[in-house]
Formats: structure tokens, C-alpha cells, sequence
């Protein structure tokens, strides 16, 4: 069971609830180990459960799920937060970031879907619908400054830790091979590495891939 994700679901509507828990039960490495109501019984749950992965609605009595979000970060809890909504609002999407949630999923998402977001986060990296990926997208893009922060902005590239490696190597003048060498991994795999930090930064070069890092501040 060392590889069970153990899983808390904060909602107010029990239906939904036991939706979610339905569908989580279909899989094997999956376990539903706390359930909560409002948003001071999810911190409470989290607290005593101490469970790998909280999905949080963002309407509750008592606490929202943003606010949930940012009283566990404020604790030093490194559980991973989906938050889960009917709502696709830059407003609600933007301030889940910054709150430290590592996710953002729509409630019209297929099973599939969910059950990706799921994995995706537990494993320790970021997951944001297509819809919201729009959005982040479009702070990249259209945003100013003030509205959408540097710090969410680099948040919403969502820089893997393997990419990371990859961005380290470039900046410090290795090739491909090098790379390969570096990380144990094959010249191709290598570069289809480099492909996909490239495009994900939306960058032509070097050059430009350097800029963008200092100026996001991604390593």
C-alpha cells in the first residue's frame, strides 16, 4: 500500500462528494481517508489524516477553498491541493495560485481527466485544465504587470523539475550530448527535452531561453 495516493475531499454538497469517492474507488492504488463539509473540518482532516492529495472545493461555509489553501501553506503543509470548481474565472484561477494550490479543475471534467489531474499533481507536478490553461495563458500573454505577478506568471509555465535540469545545462553552455551525458539519458531523449522546454517558454534561442529565465526567475 506504500504507493496508495491517500486522498481527503472537501465539499458541501454530499452528492458531489460521493461522486468523487465513486469514481476514486474504481482505482486500486487510490484511498478516499477523509471527507469534510466546510472549510475549517477540510483543515482538520488534513491535520489528522495527513493524507498525500486534498480536493477542495472553492464554495464552502466557513472558509472558501482558496482560503483552506492558503492556511495550510501558512501551516509549512506540503499536502498537494486540487481545487476543484463550477467556476473558470481568471479571478478564481489566478488567486488558487497564488494561494499554493497545485491544481485547478473544472467539475464538468470528464472522468479521465480528473483522474489525470489526480496522478499528475500526486506525483508532484502541476495540473490545470484546458480552459484554465487558456487563461494562464492569456496572463502570459495579454496581462500587465500589476494584474498578473512574475511569480504567477513562472507558476503558470509550470517548470518540471527534470525541465529544470534540462534549462540549468542549456544556460551553462552544454549541447545535447552533453546533456545526455549529464543526466543519464539518451541524445534523443535529450533533445526532445530541450524541444518541448523551448516551445513550453514559447522561445526561439538560446538568447531568448536565457532572458526568459532571469527574467521569470526559473532557476
Amino acid at each position: 500500500m506504500s504507493n496508495t495516493i491517500r486522498v481527503v475531499l472537501a465539499d458541501d454538497h454530499v452528492f458531489v462528494r460521493d461522486g468523487i469517492k465513486s469514481l476514486l474507488e474504481t482505482e486500486e492504488n487510490i484511498l478516499v481517508v477523509g471527507e469534510a463539509t466546510d472549510g475549517l473540518e477540510a483543515l482538520t482532516e488534513v491535520n489528522d489524516k495527513k493524507p498525500d492529495l486534498l480536493i477542495v472545493d472553492i464554495r464552502m461555509p466557513h472558509l472558501t477553498g482558496i482560503e483552506v489553501v492558503e492556511k495550510l501553506r501558512g501551516q509549512n503543509n506540503s499536502v498537494k491541493i486540487i481545487v476543484l470548481s463550477m467556476h473558470e474565472s481568471e479571478e478564481y484561477v489566478l488567486k488558487s495560485i497564488r494561494a499554493g494550490a497545485d491544481g485547478y479543475l473544472l467539475k464538468g471534467s470528464s472522468k479521465e481527466e480528473f483522474l489525470k489531474a489526480l496522478h499528475t499533481v500526486a506525483n508532484g507536478s502541476k495540473y490545470f485544465s484546458g480552459d484554465i490553461s487558456s487563461i494562464l495563458i492569456n496572463q502570459l500573454t495579454n496581462a500587465s504587470p500589476v494584474a498578473a505577478p512574475k511569480a504567477i506568471l513562472a507558476e503558470s509555465m509550470m517548470i518540471t523539475k527534470r525541465e529544470k535540469e534540462i534549462l540549468t545545462l542549456l544556460l551553462s553552455g552544454k549541447g545535447n550530448k552533453d546533456i545526455a551525458e549529464a543526466l543519464d539519458i539518451s541524445k534523443r531523449t535529450a533533445e526532445v527535452h530541450r524541444f518541448n522546454l523551448m516551445k513550453k517558454l514559447q522561445v526561439k534561442n538560446l538568447i531568448e531561453l536565457s532572458n526568459k529565465a532571469k527574467e521569470y526567475s526559473l532557476i
